[in-house]
């Protein structure tokens, strides 16, 4: 069943449910205001009667009941004494007054419904103080005249609910199709995703919630086409980079086979194989590591690393190769800055970083750190710098500056820095070369 129907059905059994208890409610006390309201208004017609009988001297209480026909009203007024001497005048059958009488307590102000057959009576009794203290003046009225006005009444509110229920049905489904049509355009924008049809995916009308999961779809679509972009370049590239070690390989093992390198020739051509072998391990290692980080949780051992301590540990590692491109490395550093990190996995991206500095150097790279909401390691050199046009793409997978290496090494640093938190950027550094810049998260423990 479709989302717009579930939601129609469900609002419409909610609003049938309430109105029904709502009907149940009014037509329950239907009755009651009804019969207050009866004894209320018999008891004010009973207080004009009585009114005008004290007030008019020449009345003859035999007239009563011809009274009571003229102001169209049901009742019996009634005269008790000692001797059970009892007067009755009426308008009604006398067998049914002279019932009431025999088992009704005409005592109480507030009388109950009585009965005289299958019917009912609402009752109001009224006093004749002060001309005629002792007669008694009993109006009643048919319940079932009350009851008409209650079926009436309920037939009104069912036509009212009834019309309701239509117009807040008919409401619903406009809101829901409002509500539901944009999923429905959004469920085919995913499916476009799913069959990896990127460039048809289009923007929806939209507003709320729905318009940020929108913006989400959207922001994942990109995501995933530039991650099978880079996937797919990834693949040519690594294909590239490993057949051209295989390539060279191969074809001086078959020349030292077919003996068309001979002696020195032949030597050099296990030289060459050997150094393209390590080459090719060192690709191939480096792709797994990759891989492992991406997809490994157990890879990554977090431990607390003092900052110095990190930045220590790579110029010792650096100094060999700064020494050999005759650069100097200077550092400053913040002692108490500390970080949680894999201690071996953030040293091999400091290496990468730094040795990376180093080769494109002309003499100088500086190591500083800034602690501001975190720890900012900046790497700058005074080479060449980046070309503008490399900078986005310089952290991808077998991209290459000039003089560059495997084409990992950057990939690695920016993979091993986001699993520890943080982030890398590349930009023009004050001396004209390239800058680095890793944040990470300050880890802030007391000291003792």
């Amino acid at each position: 069943m479709k989302l717009q129907s579930q939601l129609n059905i469900a609002f419409t059994t909610l609003l049938v449910v309430i109105m029904s208890v709502a009907a149940f409610t009014i037509y329950s006390l239907i009755l009651n205001l009804l019969i207050q309201n009866e004894q209320s208004q018999l008891e004010k017609n009973g207080r004009i009667i009585t009114g005008m009988i004290n007030e008019t001297p020449s009345i003859n209480i035999q007239q009563l009941s011809g009274l009571l026909e003229d102001l169209k009203l049901q009742g019996f007024f009634y005269y008790s004494t000692d001797n059970n001497d009892d007067t009755i005048i009426t308008n009604l059958p006398r067998e049914v007054a002279e019932y009431w009488v025999n088992n009704y307590d005409l005592s109480q102000d507030n009388q109950p419904l009585w009965k005289a057959g299958n019917e009912r009576y609402v009752v109001s009794k009224i006093s004749f103080s002060p001309r005629f203290p002792e007669w008694e003046l009993i109006l009643v009225t048919p319940l079932d005249d009350l009851q008409a006005v209650q079926r009436n009444f309920i037939r009104t509110l069912l036509l009212v609910f009834t019309v309701g229920i239509i117009v807040a049905v008919l409401l619903s489904y406009f809101m829901t199709n409002r509500l539901v049509t944009p999923l429905t355009r959004l469920k085919e924008q995913v499916k476009k995703i799913e069959k990896r049809q990127f460039n048809d995916i289009q923007s929806i009308h939209a507003s709320g919630e729905i318009k940020e999961v929108e913006q989400s779809v959207l922001e994942m679509a990109q995501e995933l086409q530039r991650y099978i972009q880079s996937q797919r370049q990834f693949f040519q590239n690594a294909s590239h980079e490993l057949k051209t070690p295989l390539m060279t390989i191969q074809g001086y093992a078959e020349g030292i086979r077919d003996g068309v390198f001979e002696r020195e020739e032949s030597e050099r051509g296990f030289e060459v194989m050997i150094a393209e072998i390590g080459r090719l391990k060192k690709i191939i290692n480096e792709m797994i590591l990759l891989a492992k980080l991406d997809s490994e949780e157990n890879i990554y051992r977090k431990e607390n690393i003092k900052v110095a301590d990190l930045i220590k540990l790579t110029l010792e590692r650096a100094l060999p190769l700064a020494n050999d491109k005759n650069v100097e490395v200077t550092y400053g550093t913040i002692d108490e800055a500390e970080i949680t990190a894999d201690k071996e996995k953030l040293l091999q991206a400091m290496m990468n970083i730094v040795s990376n500095a180093i080769r494109h150097a002309n003499t100088v790279v500086e190591i500083s750190v800034v602690k501001a909401e975190g720890i900012s390691i900046m790497v700058a050199d005074d080479g060449k710098g980046v070309p503008e046009d490399l900078m986005p793409h310089l952290f991808h997978r077998f991209v290459k500056g000039e003089g560059g290496e495997t084409g990992l090494g950057l990939a690695i640093s920016r993979a091993i820095i986001e699993r520890s938190g943080g982030n890398i950027t590349v930009d023009r550094s004050p001396r004209g070369g390239a800058l680095f810049t890793i944040f990470l998260s300050e880890d802030i423990h007391d000291k003792e």
